[in-house]
Order: structure tokens, then C-alpha cells, then sequence
């Protein structure tokens, strides 16, 4: 299967520049782990997309305003690097294996002052484990709860998300998913001036 490319991502920097994947990795800033379990295709009330549609739109959309500074990792059973930048939900979609998705991950928690910003519906398949791993960061983790904001699981899954992001001092916000860019742009700018 093809995958797609979206402007300002690795791959497209990678093409236009005619650099390598790891030269192409150097002006990373963020490293966004993103949500593609079956949860993540729920449309919520008063949205006529699934959680995965606007938060793919904007995740594209901060790539393009932001060339080459965001690492795009998708999880789900599996977990894939996307150098092209665009998710997908060609995945079994059964499982949510964050614990996995943070332990790949970790390899950027090397560079110093790395971002890393995990988005999902705060539904993964084990809470220990993947607590576990983000404690052992060196660089913080802030997270973005996307979902339904009224009802008793989306309050676990908010308090879940919010103790992933205390486990390394990071931030934990809760957005609709067409407000990921600004979410990340915000999460992004007060880490800087911090």
C-alpha cells in the first residue's frame, strides 16, 4: 500500500531536498505518537467525522506551516513511523498498545529538549505498562485527549491522559480534534519560553 505525503512532513523533505531519512530527521522538533485504534473512528456528537478524519486534517496542517519539525508515529495493535506524515486507519484498529507505541519512541528521548506530544482517546490497552515507560523519559510527554467530554468512561480516560503527561511533567489538554494544530502550536510555544 502506497503511502500518502503530505507537504512539510520528513518525506517530503526527503524528496525536495534530496536528503536522507536521518538528515531529513535532524530539523525535528516533535515527535507526535497519534491514535489509530477502532476508538479513534467514533464520530462524536455534533461532528459529522470520525476523531481519526480531523485529527489526520490537522496534523497536515501543522506540517505544512511547520516543514520538517514533526515526526509523525502511529499506534494502534502496531506501531509504524510515518515518514510521509499522514496516518492511517488500514490498521486492525483493535488494540490501542501505547505502551509499545511510547517504548519505540523512546529512541528520541535522547536528542535533548525533544517534544513529544501523544494524541488519543485515552483508551489504551494497558495503563500500568505505558505509565511505566513515559516515567522513564527523560524529556516530557504532553497529551491531548481527544473525545466525547460528557460521559463517565471519558472521564477515566481524561484522568489517564493527564497522569501519562505528570509521569514526565508534561501538559495535558483536552481538545476537539479539529484543534490539534493549535493544541500542539500552544503545547509547543509555552515549552519554549519555559
Amino acid at each position: 500500500m502506497k503511502h500518502e505525503i503530505t507537504k512539510g512532513s520528513i518525506a517530503d523533505l526527503m524528496q525536495n531536498e534530496n536528503v536522507s531519512l536521518a538528515e531529513s530527521f535532524m530539523t525535528c522538533e516533535c515527535v507526535v505518537l497519534f491514535d489509530v485504534s477502532g476508538s479513534m473512528d467514533t464520530i462524536d456528537n455534533g461532528y459529522k467525522e470520525t476523531r481519526f478524519e480531523r485529527g489526520k486534517k490537522e496534523l497536515k496542517s501543522i506540517q505544512a506551516e511547520m516543514p520538517g519539525k514533526y515526526a509523525i508515529i502511529q499506534f494502534a495493535d502496531r506501531v509504524d513511523f510515518m515518514p510521509g506524515g499522514v496516518p492511517m486507519m488500514w490498521m486492525s484498529g483493535g488494540g490501542t498498545d501505547l505502551t509499545a507505541a511510547l517504548k519505540y519512541a523512546k529512541i528520541a528521548d535522547e536528542i535533548p529538549d525533544m517534544r513529544f506530544v501523544v494524541i488519543s482517546d485515552g483508551e489504551p490497552n494497558n495503563n500500568t505498562t505505558a505509565l511505566k515507560v513515559a516515567s522513564g523519559y527523560k524529556n516530557r510527554i504532553d497529551t491531548i485527549f481527544i473525545g466525547e467530554e460528557h460521559n463517565m468512561w471519558s472521564a477515566h480516560a481524561r484522568d489517564f491522559m493527564r497522569q501519562l503527561a505528570q509521569m514526565s511533567g508534561g501538559d495535558s489538554v483536552t481538545t476537539a480534534a479539529e484543534n490539534i494544530g493549535k493544541t500542539v502550536t500552544m503545547l509547543l510555544s509555552e515549552r519554549a519560553m519555559a
